[in-house]
C-alpha cells in the first residue's frame, strides 16, 4: 500500500521504490505496429534533417519536432487515441496521465479529452520544472491525489533524463508511476534507463519505423 503522508521535503532522499507499481514488467512487450496515420504525420511534418545539438547535450543529424504534430487538430487527435488505446491494451487504465511541462502537455490533453469523447473517466497532470512562488508551490498540478495510478507521457524520448525528473517529481507527490508511454522513441538508451528505475517505457513509433538507423546521430 502506498503511503498518503505528508511527502518528504525534495532536499532528503525518497525511497521510490516502493512507490513503483510491483505487478508491471520493466521489460517491452511484443512491438506493437505503430498507428499508419500517425506514423506518415510524423514522418512528413515532424522529421528535420541537419546538425542538432539535442536536450541531452547530443549532436545529431536529424531532429524530430513532435510539437508539429501534436499541436494540430488531427495529429492530436492520432496521438491522443493511439495513447488511449495502447494504455487500454496492457490492463485497466491508470487514473491519470500527465508529464513534464511543456512538453508533455499537449499529450496530456489529448488523451484525456479523447477519453472524454469515449466517456471514459481520466484525469491529466502536469509536472513543473520549477514550482511557483505562491499558491501551492508544488511541482505537480491538476486533479490528483497521492496514491493514484498514473502514466507519464512524453512526446520524444532519447537518453531519458526528463522523463526520470518527471517520474522523481511524480514519486514525491506520491504518485503511483506504473509506465511511461512516449509518442516517438529515439532508440538511444531512454528504455534502458527507465528499466533501470523500474519503469517500462511503451513507445507508438521509433525511428527505425521512420527509416533512420539509431546509430545515425
Amino acid at each position: 500500500m502506498v503511503p498518503v503522508g505528508v511527502k518528504k521535503p525534495l532536499a532528503r532522499a525518497v525511497d521510490t521504490r516502493r512507490l513503483y507499481s510491483p505487478v508491471m514488467s520493466t521489460q517491452p512487450a511484443a512491438a506493437a505496429l505503430p498507428p499508419p496515420e500517425l506514423l506518415a504525420r510524423i514522418a512528413e511534418r515532424a522529421v528535420r534533417r541537419g546538425r542538432f545539438t539535442l536536450a541531452s547535450g547530443r549532436e545529431a543529424s536529424f531532429y524530430i519536432d513532435a510539437k508539429q504534430v501534436l499541436l494540430e487538430a488531427e495529429g492530436a487527435m492520432l496521438v491522443g487515441r493511439a495513447i488511449l488505446d495502447r494504455l487500454r491494451s496492457l490492463g485497466p487504465l491508470p487514473d491519470a496521465v500527465g508529464g513534464m511541462s511543456i512538453g508533455a502537455d499537449p499529450i496530456t490533453a489529448a488523451v484525456v479529452t479523447m477519453a472524454g469523447v469515449e466517456g471514459v473517466s481520466l484525469r491529466g497532470f502536469m509536472v513543473r520544472k520549477e514550482p511557483k512562488g505562491h499558491g501551492l508551490q508544488r511541482y505537480v498540478e491538476g486533479p490528483v491525489e497521492p496514491g493514484q495510478r498514473v502514466a507519464i507521457v512524453e512526446d520524444v524520448v532519447t537518453t531519458g533524463g526528463s522523463s526520470l525528473l518527471a517520474i522523481e517529481r511524480a514519486l514525491e507527490f506520491g504518485l503511483v508511476v506504473e509506465r511511461l508511454v512516449t509518442v516517438i522513441d529515439r532508440l538511444a538508451g531512454g528504455r534502458e534507463a527507465l528499466a533501470a528505475r523500474g519503469i517500462p517505457l511503451e513507445s507508438l513509433v521509433t525511428i527505425r519505423d521512420l527509416g533512420i538507423d539509431p546509430d545515425a546521430g
